[in-house]
């Protein structure tokens, strides 16, 4: 088996895959019906992001107690992973059933975070464990999957709006699927015959694997990543439902229908974006996707009032290439790290991006956007984030370390 390719490898992806999916529907359930909530609960702008901040501050903060636990050594990955969406689920009905106002709400979407930790995490590692060729088309498949979870509470939104279901009900169908999603990786997985024994998370074995140049500019990269992807997944649905109605168009089921096709879109994204780096390399395919990305962030604003489907058209674009690198920062990071340390290097970039999202959403809510121009500004800042990450992917490729990464390929 050493020289081969398992051959159920493809089969465990797809079922991974549909897990992860179903799973991670809970991680964007408030955001979905953030309209009914600020008007049940006479919530602000600087509100609304709060109930996703609390989400990514729990991810953050249960990722690193998990990777310094040991608990991957002890229990595989499937388990974790069914433990992880039974938490996030069962947090997720709580905020259906026992929410009364904003505090209640974020205890609950914190606790939804911890859960979704132990489900994002150990599904790379699994899937790691099957793959070593076409490794990156795999991982990014496993984020395609994860896009298209974060993207599901907006159907349901739409077809519950159609219904005229309320709310509670919607965030309760997320925790549904996240309790399917968990059994149907229990029982429909296994670890693959190329796993790796977990690294436990040191801070000091972290830092001394940014003491090495190669590794500072891919997390500075990954930061310039992370500045833009969960602002624009977080505000873009508001930022629709605002222009279409700026538009003559304020109907709440079209708007939501189109927020899950704009974030779901980005799993083609994640898949293409896979299959480039392998071939063409990690530097180049992320510094296209942010150049892109980047520059849909300043223009959309623009569109702020225009007709939707031109509207719903640069969405898709800035959708499809936000996401579209997300993977290669930290395979960039596992290859250049030293020995011994990527593991580490990982958890700590991994709790600094998603620490760094709750500054950028928190941002967008302070500038309170209800017009063009507000728009223009608040996604005009998010450009900010991929400038920063092409000028740190440029000087990465420059590095004779480079080499290192994507079997030579940079």
């Amino acid at each position: 088996m050493s020289g081969e390719e398992p051959p159920a490898r493809w089969r465990v992806l797809g079922v991974l895959a549909l897990g992860e999916l179903l799973a991670m529907a809970t991680w964007f359930s408030a955001a979905a019906v953030a309209p009914s909530l600020q008007s049940e609960w006479r919530l602000g702008s600087i509100d609304l992001p709060l109930l996703t901040v609390a989400v990514q501050l729990g991810f953050a903060g249960g990722a690193l107690l998990l990777a310094a636990s040991g608990a991957p050594d002890v229990l595989p990955e499937r388990w974790l992973f069914l433990a992880g969406a039974l938490v996030a689920a069962a947090a997720n009905l709580g905020l259906a059933v026992g929410a009364t106002d904003l505090p209640s709400a974020l205890t609950f979407r914190t606790l939804t975070g911890v859960g979704l930790a132990a489900v994002y995490p150990p599904s790379l590692r699994l899937v790691s464990s099957w793959f070593r060729r076409d490794r990156g088309l795999a991982i990014g498949v496993v984020i395609a999957a994860l896009t298209a979870g974060s993207a599901l509470p907006h159907l349901f939104r739409a077809f519950g709006t159609l219904a005229g279901v309320e709310w509670r009900l919607i965030v309760a169908a997320a925790s549904v699927t996240a309790v399917c999603g968990g059994f149907l990786v229990a029982l429909g997985t296994r670890s693959g015959p190329f796993q790796a024994p977990a690294s436990r998370f040191s801070p000091a074995v972290a830092l001394r694997a940014l003491r090495r140049p190669a590794v500072r500019l891919a997390n500075l990269g990954y930061l310039g990543h992370m500045w833009e992807l969960y602002a624009m997944w977080t505000w873009i649905p508001l930022f629709l439902a605002a222009s279409f109605a700026q538009a003559g168009t304020p109907d709440a089921a079209t708007a939501s229908l189109a927020a899950f096709v704009v974030v779901a879109a980005g799993s083609a994204g994640c898949v293409a974006g896979g299959a480039i780096a392998d071939r063409l390399g990690r530097t180049a395919l992320t510094i296209g996707a942010m150049a892109v990305s980047g520059a849909t962030a300043a223009l959309i604003g623009f569109s702020f009032g225009a007709p939707p489907a031109l509207t719903v058209a640069l969405a898709v674009v800035w959708g499809v290439t936000v996401i579209a690198d997300s993977a290669q920062f930290s395979a960039a990071t596992s290859e250049l790290a030293p020995p011994g340390t990527a593991g580490s290097a990982l958890a700590l970039q991994l709790a600094l991006g998603f620490i760094l999202t709750a500054v950028t959403m928190v941002g967008i809510g302070l500038l309170a956007p209800d017009d063009g121009a507000a728009w223009r500004l608040a996604f005009g800042l998010l450009a900010l984030g991929p400038l920063v990450g092409i000028v740190a992917m440029r000087r990465l490729r420059q590095l004779p370390e480079a080499v290192e990464m994507a079997g030579g390929r940079r």
